[in-house]
């Protein structure tokens, strides 16, 4: 399975706003049937850092969920709010509590 995990930094005073954003983006994939999840964590050690964690039956399947005009929308209100550009990591889930990896 495909997931990405990524590190979003708000402006500072803006988390909020950019957590609402892609609360609404985990709405939009979650009826995606090859999103597993999608969860949005905000930092405890960082009041504008935000950090996201997707889990997918493969990379292709994320990338088609960016061409949903609803999620291409969500991503051009949330640039304004960022600090920086996002940071992260495409990763290859293989264990854990809670996913059914299929090979």
């Amino acid at each position: 399975m495909y997931a990405m995990t990524g590190k979003l930094v708000a402006q500072t005073g803006r988390r909020a706003e950019l957590v609402e954003i892609l609360n609404q983006a985990a709405g939009f994939v979650g009826e995606i049937p090859q999103c597993h999840l999608y969860i949005v964590n905000e930092d405890l050690s960082n009041e504008t850092h935000v950090w996201v964690y997707e889990l997918w039956d493969d990379k292709q399947s994320h990338d088609a969920s960016l061409s949903d005009e609803r999620i291409r929308a969500l991503i051009a209100n949330a640039r304004p709010l960022l600090a920086c550009a996002p940071d992260g990591a495409e990763l290859r889930a293989v264990g854990g509590h809670g996913i059914h990896l299929r090979y």
